[in-house]
């Protein structure tokens, strides 16, 4: 029996990772809850296991006292004479015991206890093991799928894959291999405690880290991924090194780089865009294939209003918003989009809608200090602070005052036309824009985004000539259908922000 002990402890030891020493104290708190539960809770037992033999020595022990008040726990003189005849008051004796005393109801609470521990001693090593490996690659088997979730068997644990974590229209069977990425570490689970993820934005950055060198290497680095798992991703790359192309590196010889990652997301389409520090570089880039003909600013609220040619405007929304949703996520500026003859009703309605400060009748002094100070319409001065138009020399505070009332008044009495609208994507977008706007991008998209033609093997281009079209163009490369490099023509108008070239495999 002896080396039978011994064998279960070697086994689980080697099979659960956990450590033998804990084993053996679990196995000594095991029993010595046993000889409590027939001799008292409050008695004092000594377990001991022998790691060599295998031999297990139970004793427990009690204190010679004149008035026994525990049990448990003391003796009187008289039986611990019976004993031991030498035995005084005070005296602390042990009394042997017999393992096979316990039958089956010790062997059964020790076993309780140990596997217990065990199951505490193996999450703790699972915690311990895979907080570190939150937004890391692993790969693993399909145990089981139940309901849509999978449980995938790692290395020395259990992996819990949910549903919402999976991509669409992906289907798992037992036994087939997995990738995904560790987003969690579930300590109070009561499964699986690593919990997975295939539609997490790491999870296409780690796929990338996997098939390009450079980016393992830190020669080509991952700036911002934005993703639809399933549908479409976009993905921002810059090198440190002007010699290495960033989007080459990522598209391989022929595609065969990003075509694999493309395969393990289930045709999930890709664009590799080329990072700028220019933010309207990096906008116009990340709204490709689209062409952008003009981009303006708003630093204070982090937004862009972005023209493209009437014929691109569905192009840069995409179907259902999705192209314009994804570059406003990947950059992190809000963008407003607007085709070319929209800015130039725009801009029409806006001389339209300006109203001179000629117009209030203000005197020629008070008019000259307006416009001397970049106040030259009315719609200025009512939007102009009060302390800048007191910081005007000859205009005092009640002047000031008197001026921005009868600008007010002014613009109640001729409101000048509105503006028309435009189509606005943030980067929390979780959906296609809503409204009259939305409807009309869906239809636009729908019916105008082009399709490609697939040209000859010949016209495939290597990684060196990749490298020249997209430092030359400044394109994004896009992940669709088989492997192809097709080069735009040259933009309306002359925009260094404009995405005018683009590779795709």
């Amino acid at each position: 029996m002896n080396n039978e002990i011994l064998d279960a402890l070697s086994q689980i030891t080697r099979e659960k990772s956990v450590d033998r020493a804990l084993l053996i104290e679990t196995l000594e708190a095991g029993l010595a809850s046993a000889v409590r539960k027939k001799y008292g809770a409050t008695a004092d037992v000594e377990v001991k296991f022998s790691n060599d033999t295998g031999a297990i020595i139970v004793a427990i022990r009690k204190t010679v006292v004149d008035n026994v008040e525990d049990p448990a726990l003391q003796l009187t003189l008289e039986e611990a004479r019976a004993y031991q005849p030498n035995a005084g008051v005070g005296d602390v004796l042990t009394f042997p015991l017999p393992i096979a005393e316990f039958g089956r109801n010790a062997i059964q609470t020790a076993k309780q206890v140990l596997i217990q521990r065990v199951r505490e001693a193996e999450r703790d090593r699972v915690f311990k093991e895979y907080s570190d490996k939150i937004g890391t690659l692993v790969r693993g088997v399909v145990q089981q799928v139940d309901r849509g979730n999978v449980i995938v068997k790692l290395d020395h644990s259990e992996g819990f894959l949910p549903a919402r974590e999976q991509i669409a229209r992906s289907y798992h069977r037992q036994g087939e291999y997995v990738r995904a990425v560790v987003i969690n570490v579930d300590k109070s689970a009561k499964g699986p405690q690593v919990i997975l993820s295939r539609t997490h934005p790491d999870f296409l950055r780690r796929l990338f880290e996997s098939e390009v060198p450079e980016i393992a290497e830190g020669i080509v680095e991952i700036k911002a991924v934005a993703r639809e798992a399933g549908a479409r991703s976009k993905i921002s790359v810059y090198s440190t090194d002007p010699r290495v192309d960033a989007v080459g590196s990522c598209v391989g010889l022929k595609g065969s780089r990003v075509q694999s990652i493309v395969r393990e997301l289930g045709g999930e389409r890709i664009d590799i865009v080329p990072w700028s520090q220019d933010p309207t570089v990096f906008v116009s880039r990340a709204l490709s294939p689209a062409r952008v003909m003009d981009v303006r600013v708003n630093e204070a609220e982090k937004r862009m209003y972005v023209v493209v040619a009437d014929d691109q405007l569905s192009l840069a929304i995409g179907k259902g918003g999705q192209n314009a949703r994804l570059a406003a996520r990947l950059t992190g500026w809000k963008i407003d989009l607007n085709s070319k003859s929209e800015e130039k009703k725009r801009q029409e309605l806006q001389r339209a809608s300006r109203i001179e400060i000629e117009k209030l009748e203000l005197g020629e002094a008070t008019t000259e200090k307006l416009i001397s100070a970049g106040i030259e319409t009315v719609q200025e001065l009512v939007d102009a602070p009060l302390a800048k138009l007191v910081e005007i020399p000859g205009i005092g505070e009640k002047t000031a005052e008197k001026l921005l009332t009868v600008a007010q008044e002014y613009l109640a009495a001729h409101p000048p036309a509105p503006a028309p609208s435009e189509l606005e994507f943030t980067p929390e977008m979780e959906a296609a824009p809503e409204g009259a706007a939305a409807e009309a991008a869906v239809a636009e998209a729908a019916v105008a985004e082009p399709a490609v033609a697939e040209p000859a093997t010949a016209g495939v281009k290597t990684p060196s000539a990749e490298a020249g079209e997209a430092a030359a163009t400044g394109g994004a490369a896009d992940s669709e259908g088989s492997p192809r490099a097709v080069q735009d023509p040259a933009p309306a108008a002359p925009l260094e922000a404009s995405t005018d070239g683009e590779n795709r495999v």
